[in-house]
């Protein structure tokens, strides 16, 4: 599901909530910034500097030759000396200005994207629930890349802001009507952005959600790669992904001809202004009020002043764009994280119980999953969940493992609420394997090892408990071998094997199995129980399908409509008419 896109809401200008991004990215990284500015200032001094040269080389120099046919040795040497030296300044201003304005620009792409990251990993399950992937993809590639995207040209742009000042002391120091020529030429660059600004914004906020749109198709076009294929939806998925581009491609063909008209706006703004002052500056040389050199010089400050205008009308194309990117991160960042208290407490060490009390969740507020739930399972205690689909066994096992935090009531580990403990020991201990298990396109070692902290003979003894050690033994590459997108070069079975190891590994004291040998014949998964209980001292909850597995839990706990109907030995259920119903129906197709 995308964000919602508002953009008729009343809200602060483009130009504050530009003047705001701003800020915010020059506070992460200020210094490449100001040393940016500083060679930005340099540079502009240095233009108007080399305008006064060139004025006073045609008035003291070029004229003289031409009245006199001579050209003396001195004049010739601090003529090209004073080039040489304005040419070094303007030099050292550029490479100052572009290297840490690119410096700067990158290292904030990089802070926006860890603290994305990080806004990621502290999000609790739910809103992922509530937002599509390919939204989070846009995100963390486009949106991050967008929003830094305005501060490439900031520099140079207020270099021109240098430039101005310098050049209108200059060209007032020269002749005062000319600077009022000069002058004009600024406030009519503010209303053309002003123009352009009102009519950027909404195609600029149309592009970038588009981009979030063709990401999402794409993703669930690739994720669902064998339902497309099996139901022969392959043109559907092409037709689909087409109307999502066409709409992408119109949006950026609307957002590029409003460019493009800005563009040429401005080319023709500052060529209009050399224009005029020619024109002007021919008549205040006839009525004397200055000189050619004068003039040169003039038109100099014109000429060079053409370009930066052009970089700063390259700065304000890039505010809508960026502030709409930011606006649309503000949509993860703006989401609250869950609550964590002061102090958070170490997991005690040894064994754990865990307990439900009357905890009640539910993915929307009126549609409750689970509702006053209550259990405790004590420490190295085998229990089986039992229920029918949609009971909330799986839902029940998120919020035993802490991956979400009930509505209300609460879950307690050791007597300590879930929520007091150090997230770092909660992980650590507990281990939730899921039914759909999801591999890697790596190899079989870093996919059981993913911190890479395990010994060889630890990830061989993992692989023995699960039942997977001679299915890896028989790769061509044993441990080296590289599996396929989501594991498809394995089976089913073969990828539920390997997704128990990596939780093994870890060897968790309390291992939440959520229907997670589903896809392993009976056999072997009454063997990797029958390995669970003698190499592992933990605490086992197991949502069970089959009855040999069943009967080998200490205890079931029956689920009902979100609540538990039921909890006993499999023989003592037998007599709960709709446990016992459940249980004759696990067994019908082995008849």
């Amino acid at each position: 599901m995308a964000e919602p896109q508002d953009l008729s809401r009343a809200e602060p200008s483009l130009a504050r909530r530009g003047l705001r991004l701003i800020v915010e990215l020059v506070r992460l990284h200020p210094g490449p910034f100001a040393v940016s500015v500083s060679g930005a200032a340099l540079f502009a001094g240095g233009t108007v500097v080399s305008s006064l040269v060139l004025g006073r080389i045609t008035d003291q120099v070029v004229r003289p030759v031409f009245a006199t046919g001579d050209l003396p040795p001195h004049s010739l040497w601090w003529a090209s000396a004073a080039v040489l030296a304005v040419a070094v300044i303007k030099f050292a201003g550029m490479i100052l200005r572009r290297y840490f304005a690119g410096m700067t620009s990158e290292r904030a792409q990089v802070s926006m994207r860890h603290r994305l990251v990080e806004q990621y990993l502290g999000l609790p399950l739910s809103w992922y629930q509530r937002t599509s992937t390919g939204q989070l993809l846009a995100h963390a590639d486009s949106d991050t890349q967008m929003v830094s995207e305005v501060l490439g040209p900031l520099p140079f742009s207020l270099g021109v802001a240098f430039l101005a000042l310098f050049s209108t002391v200059a060209l007032v120091a020269v002749d005062p009507v000319m600077a009022a020529v000069a002058l004009l030429i600024f406030p009519a660059l503010a209303l053309l952005n002003r123009a352009y600004s009102r009519r950027i914004e909404r195609p600029a906020a149309e592009v970038q959600a588009g981009v979030g749109r063709v990401a999402t198709i794409a993703h669930e076009s690739f994720d669902g790669a064998l339902v497309v294929k099996t139901l022969g939806l392959s043109e559907a998925e092409r037709e689909r992904f087409s109307l999502g581009a066409r709409g992408l491609q119109a949006s950026r063909l609307r957002v590029g001809f409003i460019r493009a008209l800005f563009e040429a706006a401005m080319d023709s703004l500052s060529n209009l202004g050399i224009v005029a002052v020619v024109v002007l500056g021919a008549f205040r040389i006839q009525a004397g009020a200055m000189t050619q050199g004068d003039l040169v010089q003039v038109a100099s400050l014109f000429t060079v002043l053409a370009l930066p205008m052009r970089v700063f009308g390259y700065f304000l194309e890039s505010v809508p764009p960026s502030v709409v990117s930011r606006e649309r991160l503000a949509y993860v960042f703006d989401e609250p994280r869950p609550e964590r208290p002061d102090h958070l407490e170490a997991l005690p060490r040894g064994e754990l119980a865990i307990e439900a009390i009357d905890v009640s969740f539910g993915y929307q507020p009126e549609a409750m999953v689970l509702a006053g739930v209550n259990l405790r399972i004590e420490a190295r205690e085998v229990v089986a969940v039992v229920g029918s689909t949609g009971s909330g066994k799986s839902t029940l096992c998120t919020l035993l493992a802490g991956l979400a935090t009930p509505l209300s009531g609460m879950v307690t580990v050791n007597d300590k609420p879930m929520e007091q403990l150090d997230p770092l020991d909660r992980t650590d201990a507990i281990a939730l394997v899921f039914q759909e298990s999801f591999l890697f396109a790596d190899t079989v070692e870093a996919n059981v090892d993913i911190g890479g902290q395990a010994t060889e003979a630890e990830i061989w003894a993992a692989l023995s408990v699960a039942q997977a050690d001679r299915l890896v033994d028989e790769l061509p590459a044993g441990l080296q071998s590289v599996l396929g997108e989501r594991g498809v070069t394995l089976s089913g079975g073969q990828r539920q094997r390997v997704a128990l190891a990596r939780a093994l590994l870890r060897r968790p004291r309390l291992l939440l199995l959520d229907d997670a040998t589903s896809a392993v014949d009976a056999v072997i998964e009454q063997q990797i129980l029958a390995g669970l209980r003698a190499d592992l001292v933990t605490t086992t909850v197991i949502v069970a399908q089959r009855v040999s597995t069943i009967e080998l839990a200490d205890r079931v706990l029956y689920l009902s409509q979100g609540r538990i109907a039921a909890a006993g030995t499999h023989r003592e259920l037998l007599t709960h008419p709709g446990y016992e119903a459940l249980v004759r129906a696990y067994e019908e197709p082995a008849r």
